[in-house]
């Protein structure tokens, strides 16, 4: 067994590891023999033998067809599909038929499994950036992740936007760059992006045997041996002596992996500075402590396809992810507003807590999938929604295997489980209903991002309008980042969501689900109004016709926040009572209500600060309405004369063969965009760049038709920037000539 020998500048050579006590045999097999996952015994649990994951990626980095292999070794399935269906079947964790025919994830999917004496709840979620709700619910109430990467792109636009995710909600995660068996595959470049454009202390657990075609197995590194996946399906996992050719490589990688623990864990760093030898058991507790403080990311190789290194993913996962007992979850009292810490304990003792972070309608009706963070909930007892405070009976409860089914009479803390017909919404949290009402806590919600694009829909028939209207509000309230509202002036529906794709994708199930036949419009871009400087504004609000009148005044100012993206603030700064409070409230009121449809080109005003000073009331006209107006007519009247329009920009990335950069620069140029990085390895050119968004609609088709149909992009929301003049004098000529204005102008509110 080889000992790894470090020489130091200025410092005698010293061993960094400890020789282990026994030698692999040079060929042993582990075959894998799943255990019986029984949906009755799954709750009986122990919770150190839980593991709450979920499977986040770039899209087409083949983040589905590493869960259909855990599925298939963990037992769940009995054969491997194909994920793009081809083979009358598909994926498992895709169940819907446009995911298969699409080949990609469109909503996330559940299931639960056994590994190695551990219960893995496992959730598999999209890739596109139009569906990053998806992943963005499951992170929220996950306790570890795996970061899929692919060995050939390496780290890619929407890998940075789930690993922010991750970040968010404070998710431990290890990474498995996939896709070895590729064209181009580098796994050494690919942890090197990881480290310089990621900032990760990464460093590989298990390193690849070849590459692209020549990729044959693993490197062990803390083992010192070889893995091999053999076996019709990869099942039977080979421990074979390492090669005399890699033990050079082995002793590298064993070395960055130490250096790399010793810059975030003490334990290790003070061995190393002390020269002591360090144990594989000290470095795995190492391992564990660091990755659940995100400081450090174990790696592991594979190909997913080829069945390779899902076993050794699976035994990483129940080494070094957490169990929910060794995470800190809290709860905010409702009353108090303090952190309530959730005790992980899976009895009845504590009163229970579980968080509703996502909705779905299948042919039972709609199942919510809960999150339990304390307590137990048990079939027929009683739960309250803390938002609505409504007391209901706890229905039926189900484990989902993907879109299937399992009965199971109680939830415990750590446990992921759907209720079969409970009254929700997305982001609700349920409590157990003898909990005293001082004591009601609700989990903080997730992140919902606003939507950047719109488009008019049609239902194409009158006679399916019901069904046509039941689809849209099933939509709405399944997902957050999708709208739909009615445009009084063109007498349209108008749907907004966070692309093209994720609004075709509900056009088409409309069609397929629905059996309604619809017609989406061209796409619209949603800006945004906000100001460039403060402006003082002082509203008098007063209508006499008889009888009692409506008065109203106020003044105070309206300022710019540092973010331009930022909600709405109101300051309440009146003093001496010049104003009652419900008054001041009424003008809140007043003035969200106008920043829904901004005074300069009837967008949705953000990233202000409204001040209320003070203003006068009257004894016997004052109203709730009056004093609502003048908040209105502050935003409508006096917003404009520092307002600025703000649209949406992207960040896109383009890959292409390397024959047609030039033209997709070109392209990128040519409608405005600004260049971040061209990359040209092996063949493959990998372009970054910013831009508007209003000029990327059709790009795809543009680049399909000039790279020979080869070139693929993904774009992702960066942030809201300034117009231009010109197109901002447009964007106010067409709001002027628009019944909105016209209507408002007659009700005698200026711009």
């Amino acid at each position: 067994m080889l000992r790894s020998l470090v020489q130091r500048p200025g410092k005698r050579p010293c061993y960094l590891l400890a020789r282990s006590t026994t030698r692999p045999n040079r060929c042993l097999a582990q075959s894998a023999a799943p255990q019986v996952f029984n949906p009755d015994d799954a709750v009986k649990t122990k919770i150190e033998n839980i593991r709450n994951i979920g499977v986040s990626a770039h899209i087409d980095s083949g983040k589905t067809t590493v869960s259909e292999r855990i599925l298939f070794y963990g037992g769940r399935i009995d054969a491997i599909h194909d994920v793009k269906g081809k083979d009358g079947v598909g994926a498992k964790m895709d169940s819907m038929e446009l995911e298969k025919q699409r080949g990609i994830t469109i909503k996330s999917a559940a299931t639960s499994l056994l590994w190695k004496g551990n219960q893995l709840n496992l959730i598999d979620t999209p890739g596109h950036i139009d569906f990053t709700v998806e992943v963005e619910r499951a992170l929220r109430v996950l306790d570890g992740a795996i970061l899929v990467l692919c060995a050939s792109s390496g780290v890619q636009t929407q890998t940075y936007t789930v690993w922010r995710q991750m970040k968010r909600y404070n998710v431990p995660f290890i990474s498995f760059i996939n896709k070895m068996d590729r064209y181009a595959a580098n796994a050494d470049r690919t942890i090197q992006q990881m480290r310089d454009n990621m900032a990760l202390n990464a460093a590989f657990l298990y390193f690849p045997i070849g590459a692209e075609r020549t990729f044959e197995g693993l490197v062990d590194v803390l083992g010192e041996r070889s893995v091999y996946f053999e076996g019709e399906n990869g099942e039977n996992v080979v421990y074979k002596d390492l090669p005399t050719s890699l033990e050079g490589e082995l002793i590298t990688k064993r070395r960055e992996l130490v250096e790399s623990l010793s810059n975030v864990d003490e334990e290790i760093g003070e061995m190393y500075l002390m020269e002591e030898e360090i144990s594989n058991l000290a470095i795995e507790e190492a391992i564990k402590r660091s990755v659940r403080t995100q400081s450090f990311t174990p790696v592991i190789c594979g190909s997913a396809l080829k069945n390779k290194g899902v076993q050794t993913l699976l035994d990483c996962v129940n080494t070094y992810l957490p169990n929910p007992s060794e995470v800190h979850n809290y709860a905010i009292n409702a009353l108090t507003e303090e952190k309530v810490l959730m005790s992980s304990e899976r009895s009845t003792s504590n009163p229970a807590v579980g968080l509703a972070f996502k909705l779905e309608e299948n042919q039972f009706g709609q199942l919510t999938y809960v999150r339990m963070y304390q307590g137990c909930f048990k079939r027929g007892g009683q739960m309250i929604n803390t938002r609505t405070g409504e007391k209901q009976r706890v229905p039926r409860l189900v484990l989902m295997h993907s879109n299937e089914t399992e009965n199971v009479m109680a939830a415990y803390s750590g446990d992921i489980v759907a209720m079969v017909g409970a009254a929700c919404a997305s982001g609700d949290t349920f409590v157990d209903a003898k909990i005293p009402k001082n004591d009601i806590v609700s989990m903080e919600s997730m992140f919902i991002p606003e939507p950047v694009i719109s488009m008019a829909i049609k239902n194409l028939h009158h006679k399916d309008d019901d069904k046509f209207s039941k689809a849209l509000a099933r939509f709405v309230k399944e997902d957050p980042t999708f709208r739909s509202k009615f445009n009084p002036e063109n007498k349209e529906i108008v749907i907004s969501g966070m692309g093209e794709l994720q609004l075709d994708i509900y056009a088409e199930r409309i069609r397929r689900e629905y059996d309604c036949e619809v017609q989406l419009g061209e796409p619209t871009v949603n800006y945004r109004e906000t100001l460039t400087k403060p402006v003082e504004f002082a509203v008098t609000y007063k209508r006499q016709s008889g009888g009692r009148g409506q008065f109203g005044e106020g003044y105070g100012e309206i300022e710019p926040l540092e973010d331009a993206n930022a909600e709405v603030e109101f300051v309440n700064s009146v003093t001496g009572g010049m104003i009652t409070s419900n008054f001041i409230k009424s003008v809140e009121k007043g003035v969200r209500e106008a920043c829904i449809e901004g005074a300069l080109t009837g967008h949705k005003i953000s990233g202000i600060r409204f001040t209320l000073r003070g203003g006068r009331t009257h004894n016997v006209d004052s109203s709730d309405w009056a004093f609502s107006r003048v908040g209105y007519y502050a935003i409508k009247e006096h917003f404009v004369e520092k307002a600025t329009v703000l649209e949406p920009w992207m960040d896109i990335e383009v890959s292409a063969p390397k024959d047609y950069s030039g033209d997709v620069i070109q392209s990128i140029n040519e409608r405005g965009g600004k260049m971040k990085d061209l990359d040209i390895q092996e063949g493959l050119c990998h372009v970054t760049a910013s831009a508007p968004l209003q000029v990327m609609f059709g790009y795809s088709s543009y680049l399909r038709k000039h790279t020979s149909g080869m070139g693929t992009f993904t774009m992702e929301f960066k942030e809201n920037k300034e117009v231009d003049y010109h197109l901002q004098e447009q964007l106010i000529s067409k709001y002027r000539d628009s019944k909105a204005y016209k209507n408002q102008q007659a009700s005698g509110v200026g711009i």
